[in-house]
């Protein structure tokens, strides 16, 4: 059920149609600048994180209480109301336009995860499995529903995930699929009323999921734009509550979920990133602090008393990395781009990919593994030198398992890919870097360096 209602979430847009000068629909490479951002109450924003039904539909209270009890207490949140204080952090219970109390899940489903036995709000979830059609789940849930009004509401929402399913599958246990998410949800609403249509109104490609790994929220006080390719431009609360797009059924009703994302962006701004939980090297971490600001600074920054941030979108053919996200897929190719940028969310924010990928901020690095924008090099020894990245491998999924030294997860080096696994549950635990969107190629900037100053880089990132 977690895997099934995350992906209610993970990113979309919506319409609402009107006479405007038309938004860039790309952007260039090289520095981003800042826009403007409208100004919240991070104390409300956090209410409204882990209790408002920003989603607007879900599985009616009455069937999902059939099926789970109260979450445990090390998964429940501070802060939380009536019947969600018992919910589990990722989900959130709330009532419909039509009076039916649903659950859904919140923005937390994919923004946190736990750590070494420790939940972290706004670490990307690095574990959840979309490998599965979800549509089928949610078909069987309606037998669980027997109300003529509850069933009606479960209805609203299993059409659109029966309608999204075949788009949002993964390759491996992981990755996530929210871009792809964002265009189904696009062709599937009208561009100036957002209402819903079965049948989808702009053209989608074959369904094929572009992964990306979830990236961390507290980088978000430093990035002018959102999104790996710099595309989230303008004011980013209004894309970041493009979650309504599942089940928003009218401009009122996403102006009203708008209203209060100010005040969420407002929280997200307030998150630091954990601190290394174990032993630093003083004098190697400070010897690795001046390799790093000779080598890596002018893309990465700079950390400490000094601090800076250069927002620098580097081209593919600069950084290397797969550039299957960057060359037109998902809702950052043509069509998917103008539909948000025309839509209700144009009129503050817009779509502007980059040829490219920002070179994000590297606060709490050490605890954001595996590595590049789409999760295919599972620790940074492997980043800093990729002749040691492995093309095939596995790891336990338990986010304790961590390797201290190589900074990341131990994982296990495999000799062949998913064709080679003995069953589907094997398959989706092996990262095959040969699959389209998959590679772990590129970022060789580490590879000149020395072991020594190899190793004292590493020391140094444990501690930003």
């Amino acid at each position: 059920m977690r895997t099934l209602l995350c992906l209610a979430l993970a990113a979309s847009a919506c319409s609402g149609g009107d006479e405007r000068t038309p938004w860039p629909t790309e952007s260039p490479v090289g520095p981003v600048a800042p826009e403007p951002q409208r100004e919240g109450d991070a104390e409300a924003g956090y209410t409204a994180l882990v209790n408002a039904g920003y989603v607007g539909c879900g599985v009616p209270y009455s069937a999902y209480s059939q099926v789970f009890g109260p979450a445990p207490s090390e998964e429940r949140l501070p802060g939380r109301d009536g019947v969600n204080a018992e919910m589990p952090y990722y989900m959130t219970a709330f009532d419909t336009a039509s009076g039916i109390n649903v659950v859904s899940p919140n923005c937390l489903q994919c923004h946190a995860e736990s750590l070494n036995g420790e939940l972290v709000i706004g670490l990307g979830n690095h574990t959840a499995d979309y490998t599965q059609d979800i549509g089928d789940y949610a078909i069987l849930s309606g037998a669980l529903v027997t109300d003529p009004a509850e069933r009606e509401e479960w209805q609203r929402w299993s059409d659109r995930m029966v309608a999204i399913s075949p788009w949002i599958i993964t390759d491996t246990v992981g990755v996530n699929p929210a871009d792809n998410l964002a265009a189904v949800l696009f062709a599937h609403r009208d561009r100036e009323t957002l209402a819903w249509s079965w049948q989808e109104m702009i053209e989608l490609p074959p369904p094929v999921v572009v992964p990306v790994d979830v990236p961390p929220w507290w980088n978000m006080r430093k990035k002018n734009a959102m999104f790996y390719l710099a595309a989230g431009r303008g004011d980013h609360a209004r894309i970041m509550m493009t979650a309504s797009t599942l089940c928003v059924e009218s401009v009122d009703q996403a102006r009203a979920i708008d209203a209060y994302f100010p005040d969420v962006e407002a929280y997200l701004m307030t998150l630091e990133p954990p601190a290394w939980p174990f032993e630093v090297d003083g004098a190697l971490a400070e010897r690795g602090r001046e390799v790093f600001e000779s080598t890596c600074s002018r893309c990465h920054g700079t950390y400490g008393q000094s601090e800076s941030y250069p927002n620098l979108v580097i081209g593919v053919d600069e950084v290397g990395t797969d550039q299957t996200l960057a060359s037109g897929t998902s809702q950052f190719a043509g069509e998917f781009v103008s539909w948000f940028n025309e839509s209700f969310f144009g009129e503050l924010a817009y779509l502007a990919p980059a040829p490219g990928y920002v070179a994000p901020p590297l606060d709490g690095v050490w605890a954001t593994a595996p590595y590049l924008h789409n999760g295919s090099v599972p620790t940074i020894a492997a980043l800093l030198d990729s002749n040691t990245r492995p093309r095939f491998w596995t790891w336990s999924g338990n986010t304790s398992d961590y390797d201290q030294q190589a900074v990341g997860w131990h994982f296990t080096a495999l000799e062949k890919g998913q064709d080679s696994a003995a069953s589907d549950e094997e398959r989706v635990r092996i990262y095959d870097t040969t699959h389209l969107g998959y590679d772990n190629r590129g970022h060789t900037f580490g590879d000149g360096l020395s072991d020594p100053d190899r190793a004292a880089v590493i020391e140094y990132l444990k501690t930003l």
